[in-house]
């Protein structure tokens, strides 16, 4: 008989790629994970792992596991969400991991309304940016995340993986306000510039890399921070451009720069849960009300 919590091991090693990454996020020791593995190994009787330096690979059959392993949790998710409805589930507590645009944008609004529709229904967030959520969900430290599409997120058909799709937003172009193209900017006429944007591992600086390099250039990124008002900041004090996710910009104080809408990048957001788990009744409503809010965004 295999045992389900070596199989969410083997699944958090494929994540993270290494035995020590995968210790941390299940709170384990990495001798634990290694012995969990060990007899995960000796039950099917094949090799799972191979070491590739400091990293680890799935072998044939570890690849066979984990599609097999996302199907047991998942259904064992489903069994979970089923309980809690028999039970009536009118109470709880749910972790969110979600990016701090969108905590402004759409969780706190959704967390406003269910005080009202779902008293009972507490709600604990975490900012968790770039790839964190995902891995937070996945590693069962949340129970919802709220992320951006990515080069390389799971996409629609990952099977771990329940996606709810949000909301698109348009990113803007931010100059100095004496920039000599404040009233004509175009991503291709800034190609020359010095840019200002979020580190690499950011969503939002593969956004901006891409669209950048669909109009033929790669940008400068001199200054690089995740805090978008620290990169308004920037612009205003002359030291690059930037684009910016229009959401970011909403209610920010916006001295000394000029806002250029521009055709083409956008970030999609989306809610995601463990594949089984869409009919909990904590998740439900707390699903429902941010498609809602989500709904009445006008990004546009």
């Amino acid at each position: 008989m295999i045992d389900t919590r070596r199989l969410r091991t083997l699944r958090a090693v494929a994540d993270h790629g290494t035995v020590t990454a995968a210790a941390a996020a299940l709170h384990l020791t990495p001798s634990a994970v290694s012995q969990q593995l060990a007899a995960l190994e000796h039950e099917v009787g094949h090799r799972l792992l191979t070491r590739d330096g400091r990293g680890v690979h799935l072998t044939a059959v570890g690849k066979i596991m984990v599609a097999h392993a996302n199907e047991v949790l998942a259904q064992l998710e489903r069994a979970e969400a089923e309980v809690a409805a028999y039970t009536t589930g009118a109470a709880g507590e749910v972790t969110v991991a979600c990016f701090a645009t969108a905590i402004s944008a759409v969780l706190s609004p959704a967390i406003a309304a269910l005080r009202h529709d779902a008293p009972g229904l507490r709600v604990r967030v975490h900012d968790a940016e770039g790839d964190h959520g995902l891995l937070m969900l996945l590693d069962e430290r949340a129970d919802l995340t709220i992320a951006v599409e990515y080069r390389g997120a799971p996409d629609a058909a990952d099977r771990r993986l329940s996606r709810h799709p949000l909301y698109a937003e348009p990113f803007d172009l931010v100059l100095p306000r004496d920039h000599p193209l404040a009233g004509s900017a175009t991503l291709v006429s800034l190609a020359t510039e010095t840019w200002i944007g979020p580190h690499p591992g950011n969503p939002v600086h593969d956004v901006i890399t891409f669209a950048c390099q669909q109009a033929g250039f790669t940008p400068d990124l001199v200054h690089c921070s995740d805090d978008f008002r620290a990169v308004v900041a920037l612009v205003g004090a002359g030291a690059g451009v930037a684009l910016v996710p229009r959401l970011a910009l909403r209610d920010m104080a916006l001295p000394g720069v000029v806002v250029r809408h521009t055709p083409g990048p956008e970030r999609r957001v989306f809610a995601a849960v463990r594949r089984g788990s869409d009919a909990h009744p904590l998740l439900r409503p707390l699903l429902a009300a941010l498609r809602e809010v989500a709904g009445s965004l006008g990004t546009g």
